[in-house]
């Protein structure tokens, strides 16, 4: 390969790292009493590595649900969490079909490690970064996974906090989690979490998402009930 022929691949890569939506991020799960919170904020931005970055989209849903009882938060670039999610759940609807059976939280979060494992180690000029934490209730309880880029699996017992603001987060987590806390009291704290990350990482802002998994379900906090938390606070 010349020389030119290398400058001109270089300004490709380049080109493409700057156009690339990612997530940037600060993203959280936690384990209460009786279940499960994840939180999120909601800015996506543009380019990165080394240059500055452009905020692309300012209500970004980066938490998804999966099925009625288990949804996941999403880290990375945009398009590979996208892909991940889609063939995730289209996996899982046609096992469902096959064997008339609801898919649980860790098959659902091994599933998801193995296509991530197989999604970064794809030959391609851009290079598939996209992490999860999934939260969820099944017949055999509350769950609370963590898959990282190279696609492994770790199980949480308390608490996990992942992208490019999990160092502020997890300095609010191991000051004020404690074990067998309560709903409102794992809300207010993952709030509390997500608002101090936005307040020093560039790649976290523009709201906070909130989803609480228990006996019941999932649902998705409105945004007047974390406001409130923010005003409280």
């Amino acid at each position: 390969m010349n020389n030119i022929v290398a400058l001109r691949l270089y300004k490709m890569d380049e080109e493409v790292k700057k156009s690339i939506r990612k997530t940037g991020t600060t993203t959280l799960g936690l384990v209460f009493k009786d279940g499960i919170v994840l939180a999120a904020d909601k800015r996506m931005t543009l380019g990165g590595g080394g240059g500055a970055l452009f905020v692309g989209h300012k209500k970004f849903d980066k938490i998804l649900p999966i099925t009625d009882k288990i949804w996941v938060t999403t880290a990375g670039n945009v398009s590979d969490c996208q892909f991940i999610v889609k063939l995730t759940k289209a996996e899982l609807r046609l096992k469902k079909l096959r064997t008339k059976i609801e898919p649980g939280v860790k098959a659902t979060a091994n599933l998801f490690g193995m296509l991530t494992y197989d999604n970064i180690r794809k030959f391609s000029p851009i290079i598939g970064i996209s992490a999860f934490i999934v939260g969820g209730v099944d017949n055999d309880g509350f769950w609370l996974f963590e898959v990282s880029p190279d696609g492994s699996v770790v199980e949480h017992k308390d608490y996990v906090s992942d992208g490019s603001g999990m160092v502020v987060a997890y300095g609010v987590l191991e000051d004020s989690y404690v074990e067998g806390m309560t709903q409102d009291e794992s809300v207010k704290l993952a709030v509390r979490c997500v608002n101090a990350a936005m307040q020093r990482d560039t790649g976290s802002g523009e709201g906070i998402d909130v989803v609480l998994i228990d006996k019941k379900g999932a649902r998705k906090i409105l945004a007047e009930e974390v406001k409130h938390v923010l005003v409280k606070k």
